[in-house]
Formats: C-alpha cells, sequence, structure tokens
C-alpha cells in the first residue's frame, strides 16, 4: 500500500506559479488550493509518496 506525506503551503499571489512549480520538482502534488484562514490569501494541500 501506498504511504503518502502531506504539506501545506501558504501561497503568495504574485508568486504562485514560482512556489508551485518549486514543490513540483521536490516531488510535491498539488491536490486542492482553499481561501486562508479569515479569507486571507490561499493555502495549498500538497501530496507526495512517503520515502522508505
Amino acid at each position: 500500500m501506498t504511504a503518502w506525506e502531506y504539506a501545506t503551503v501558504p501561497l503568495i499571489v504574485h508568486a504562485t506559479k514560482q512556489i508551485l512549480d518549486q514543490w513540483g520538482e521536490d516531488g510535491w502534488e498539488l491536490v486542492q488550493v482553499v481561501p486562508g484562514p479569515g479569507g486571507n490569501g490561499l493555502v495549498a494541500y500538497m501530496k507526495r509518496e512517503k520515502q522508505a
């Protein structure tokens, strides 16, 4: 069975693509983007396969 690890990443509006590209290069897959706490900014939920 595949094991996953997860991360939440605050997104800066003017650098969203660069942030997601960097996490993607590190093996993370974007799962969802939701409004941040209090509706301020955005938060990305990421996952990647856990390394043994």
